[in-house]
């Protein structure tokens, strides 16, 4: 895991003057907290409520997504998430992860998504709902499809169902939410759900020319940290204890953070 974490540590993005792309300020219509990738840690989810309560309790919350997986408890995440009333003011929104993706595909399609999801936290989801893991270290499609039927009575059509509607993006003035990454050569309207939930290669390397800025997780930073038109804010919850929330405002980007004295 440590050699895994320094591999992403060691990451460093280009200079945008150096591209001779101008970095346009923060313009969000309205200061905002967006938090970063939860990863089955109930604990520091509560943690980072308090945190953020404390410090703008009545600024609009948008969650990165990667609410499961990793950590394990996964269910009380959801929970958690779940009791948020979805008319409150300010509104808390959750948008999708490709965690939350790869959940889906095991539910809708156990036997083809199911080894692929396993091997990336789906044990500690399995966990986390009470469900033993298979007895195979790769099982086959009779013990997949019984998993999914156990996984999918544990969770109930209510959790399911909220998954499935978590959106792909939030934005507000210059600024969009999304969990992975966007294409810095497509409008933010235009991006594919591929490139949200799961990356793209040149997203780290270029600069978007548009003015717009792009919050994001999934790609996990020693610091959170906000730097040619990217505020990125997953530093590894689940194996650090640091759980990361970005405070977007006009005059920049502030951050707080668990496991700070």
């Amino acid at each position: 895991m440590k050699t895994v974490l320094k591999k992403f540590f060691n990451r460093r993005d280009p200079a945008p003057d150096r591209l001779g792309v101008r970095e346009e300020p923060l313009r969000p219509e309205r200061s905002f907290v967006a938090i970063g990738d939860v990863h089955g840690r109930a604990d520091l989810l509560r943690e980072i409520d308090g945190l953020v309560s404390a410090s703008c309790a009545e600024w609009p919350v948008v969650f990165l997504g990667d609410y499961v997986d990793r950590g394990e408890e996964s269910r009380e995440v959801l929970e958690l998430l779940m009791s948020v009333p979805s008319d409150r003011e300010p509104p808390v929104t959750c948008l999708m992860g490709n965690h939350e993706r790869m959940l889906l595909d095991f539910l809708d399609r156990p036997e083809q998504a199911g080894p692929r999801w396993l091997r990336n936290g789906g044990l500690q989801t399995l966990a986390g709902f009470g469900i033993a893991p298979p007895m195979r270290e790769r099982p086959g499609g009779e013990a997949l499809c019984e998993l999914r039927e156990r996984l999918s009575q544990a969770m109930g059509g209510e959790m399911i169902a909220w998954l499935r509607a978590r959106p792909l993006t939030w934005s507000s003035g210059n600024v969009w939410a999304v969990h992975a990454a966007a294409d810095p050569d497509l409008p933010m309207a235009e991006q594919t759900a591929d490139t949200l939930l799961w990356g793209h290669a040149a997203f780290h390397r270029q600069p978007r020319a548009d003015g717009q800025w792009v919050v994001h997780g999934h790609t996990v930073v020693a610091e959170p940290q906000a730097r040619a038109g990217r505020v990125a804010v997953d530093t590894g919850a689940y194996a650090t204890g640091r759980l990361s929330a970005a405070l977007i405002t006009r005059d920049g980007a502030a951050f707080l953070q668990t496991g700070r004295d």
